[in-house]
């Protein structure tokens, strides 16, 4: 995942999410899903029925890993207030858990949210990089979209935490709100040094998932299985229209 230019016309990664509750069922979306060569995909470990037993998580990483080497995989913990799954962890247990996934497996990127505490983002920050991992600092509000201002804030506070990639995921309540989004990852685009992935979910937000790398999105989400947020994509038909916007652009 690297920094776009806005306006350059490179497609942005398209990311897969596997949301199994069973190592049974993320197999069969494995087999599924990796057939569809997505760039990335993304492990959501809160539908994970063992996400409170640390070595199954640990072996279901290495599963995961060892059947796509080659290909990034980003460990997620999504917390029920930012439209996760209800979990039996506290927020201190589960970045734990993210800390032991930096340091025994070969994952490379861990996301983390930027409403935990500041001092435990610190601390898996420093366990990540010590260990090769990247974090992908997130903000999610899945009920409307805050203002400019608010989402500028928050992608800057991840650069200044020292963090790897800033990514926020709102819901559109208008048009008006897709280009407020719009807007802010192009303006947050041209004043940080690291990259940054914005989504509009919903059905407002489906032109933010096809059209966001022009506007310098390094990262995008589609269905190849099964979809972990409204407004997801088939991959197939992402991957098509992304290349026609590629192709059109060069």
């Amino acid at each position: 995942m690297r920094q776009k230019n806005a306006g350059e016309g490179a497609p942005p990664a398209i990311c897969v999410p596997l949301v199994g509750t069973t190592k049974e069922e993320i197999a069969d979306e494995l087999a599924e899903v990796l057939n569809k060569k997505p760039d990335m995909l993304e492990w959501r470990a809160d539908f994970f029925r063992g996400i409170g037993d640390q070595q199954a998580v640990l072996a279901m990483v290495a599963f995961i890993t060892g059947a796509a080497p080659d290909m990034p995989v980003i460990f997620t913990i999504r917390s029920e207030r930012e439209g996760g799954q209800a979990i039996h962890l506290s927020d201190r247990e589960a970045i734990s858990l993210c800390a032991a996934v930096c340091v025994h497996t070969a994952i490379r990127y861990v996301d983390c949210e930027l409403s935990n505490d500041p001092e435990q983002i610190q601390y898996l920050r420093d366990i990540a990089h010590q260990n090769g991992k990247k974090i992908i600092a997130s903000f999610h509000q899945h009920q409307y979209t805050p203002a400019k201002e608010v989402l500028l804030e928050k992608l800057a506070e991840a650069q200044a935490m020292g963090l790897d990639i800033a990514k926020i995921a709102v819901m559109p309540c208008s048009m008006e709100d897709v280009i407020t989004l719009l807007s802010v990852s192009l303006e947050a685009n041209r004043q940080l040094r690291i990259p940054i992935v914005i989504i509009a979910m919903g059905k407002y937000g489906v032109i933010t998932r096809i059209a966001g790398g022009i506007f310098g999105s390094a990262l995008t989400f589609a269905v190849g299985s099964s979809s972990s947020a409204p407004g997801q994509i088939p991959i197939e038909d992402l991957q098509a229209m992304l290349h026609a916007i590629e192709k059109s652009m060069k």
